[in-house]
């Protein structure tokens, strides 16, 4: 196994770690999970891309490891209401959206691509997490909180962007 799938399978490893420390109320561990996970997203993809080692399974588990590490942090953000749970709803319901239309390109043999706006979509979300458990942690520094759910709602914008750019592109997958 490569570099960028370990780091891959690293990520997804740390999630019940996150899940358990920031029920915990350990919020700076639980950031500092957080951090090192989503740096692992960052380096998985460059270090594949630049060693030419991107493989089937890299392309199908490193969105779904951001995936599972981004959307626990949103769930758990839910119980300390500090978002609330129809915007986890709207992002699920993207996500279903493309995975759906994902699924039905693949059994015609076609790879639907990410676009850019999505992966935007991504470096927001995990800024506004990284900013919202900062705010849980040092409560009585209120911009952080508030900086962390101004980020959030753009992240949430680019989300419905980004799931209409991406039906829109590859509408022609509903006439399959």
């Amino acid at each position: 196994m490569n570099l960028p799938n370990k780091l891959t399978i690293g990520r997804m490893i740390c999630v019940p770690f996150f899940i358990v420390l920031f029920l915990m109320g350990i919020y700076p561990a639980a950031l500092v999970i957080f951090i090192g996970a989503s740096i692992t997203d960052l380096l998985d993809g460059k270090i594949a891309r630049a060693q030419n080692l991107v493989t089937n399974f890299g392309k199908i588990m490193d969105p779904l490891a951001d995936k599972i590490l981004v959307y626990s942090a949103l769930c758990l953000f839910i119980e300390t209401d500090s978002i609330e749970a129809w915007m986890l709803i709207i992002i699920l319901a993207r996500e279903f959206v493309v995975a759906g239309m994902r699924t039905v390109a693949a059994s015609e043999g076609r790879v639907l691509a990410a676009g850019m706006s999505g992966k935007i979509k991504t470096v927001l979300q995990m800024i506004a997490v990284i900013l919202i458990i900062t705010g849980l942690w040092l409560s009585d520094i209120h911009q952080i909180t508030v900086a962390g759910y101004a980020i959030f709602i753009a992240s949430l914008v680019m989300t419905v962007y980004s799931g209409a750019e991406y039906v829109y592109k590859n509408r022609d997958v509903f006439s399959m």
